[in-house]
């Protein structure tokens, strides 16, 4: 690692900071956006089976509440029981905003370092032809300033590759993952207040 450090030139540390930066980013998404700790299993058909029997009580909502995502949702809707759909329909939307923004974190800032991943590539390169140049000389150039010229330049822009692809890819990954876990939210949500709707009509 310390040769191809050496090798790649000063510029290289631009690029480690954003690679260290885009791991950490990747591994916090794929911990935060995990199903069993959006939508836990069987607790909407759970609270869906208490409502039918009338078995909600205002004291548990609390503890729904902080249980997860899903788990605010239901208590939002849940909450506004007694209101009409259209409050209750607001109360939730307002909800999901926040939980939209919880599950959307750090997302644009994995788009951001594929973006300019490439750019800091391509300075490091700009770097490299700037010491070949400055390591020629019409009587006869020194070839090993030459080469490490050459070196910065092939390995930043080979770096600044390498870094952009996963994190692009993961960037596309974590927003199309974002969107289904609302998606589910948004169902989940939108039946149990069908069944609020039926046992008050």
């Amino acid at each position: 690692m310390l040769t191809l450090i050496h090798a790649a030139g000063w510029p290289i540390w631009f690029l480690l900071a954003c690679s260290i930066l885009a791991l950490g980013l990747i591994l916090e998404r794929l911990l935060a956006l995990r199903s069993k700790r959006i939508l836990p299993a069987g607790l909407a058909r759970q609270i869906n089976e208490l409502t039918a029997q009338n078995r909600i009580q205002d004291d548990s909502l609390p503890r729904l509440y902080d249980n997860s995502p899903l788990g605010r949702v239901l208590a939002t809707v849940l909450k506004h029981r007694h209101q009409t759909p259209a409050l209750r329909e607001a109360a939730v939307e307002a909800e999901g905003k926040d939980i939209s923004y919880q599950l959307n974190k750090y997302i644009p800032a994995l788009g951001t370092i594929a973006v300019i991943a490439p750019l800091l590539g391509l300075f490091g390169t700009v770097i490299g032809m700037i010491d070949i140049f400055a390591a020629y000389d019409p009587a006869g150039g020194d070839p090993s300033l030459i080469a490490r010229g050459i070196s910065v330049a092939l390995y930043n822009t080979a770096l600044g590759i390498l870094i952009a692809v996963p994190a692009m890819i993961f960037h596309r990954y974590f927003r199309s993952r974002a969107d289904y876990l609302l998606h589910c939210l948004e169902s989940e949500a939108g039946t149990l207040d069908r069944l609020l709707s039926q046992r008050a009509a």
